[in-house]
């Protein structure tokens, strides 16, 4: 990832999914995989989220300050919402 940015994007998008589809093993792992990369690679750590009519609002700590980001909620959701128009191209795969 080059941006913290780009990373937090990437963990709250399959966040969103691994939330809705808790049995789902590729959607936790891949989850973790991202949570991984913004402790390791930005020094992010704490995460919160918090849905907000249209927007994601999310909270980190970084460098020992409190700090927060939005995103729309229409781009953290495509993908939730591309598996749930098309659930047979995204298979369930449990733990």
């Amino acid at each position: 990832m080059k941006s913290l940015q780009d990373a937090l994007y990437n963990w709250l998008t399959i966040q969103v999914v691994a939330n809705e589809r808790p049995d789902d093993q590729a959607a936790q792992e891949t989850a973790a995989f991202f949570v991984e990369i913004l402790k390791n690679d930005f020094h992010v750590t704490n995460m919160t989220v918090k849905k907000e009519k249209d927007m994601y609002i999310v909270h980190y700590d970084k460098e020992k300050e409190r700090k927060t980001t939005r995103f729309p909620a229409e781009l953290i959701d495509v993908m939730l919402e591309q598996i749930k128009r098309e659930p047979e191209k995204y298979m369930n795969y449990p733990l």
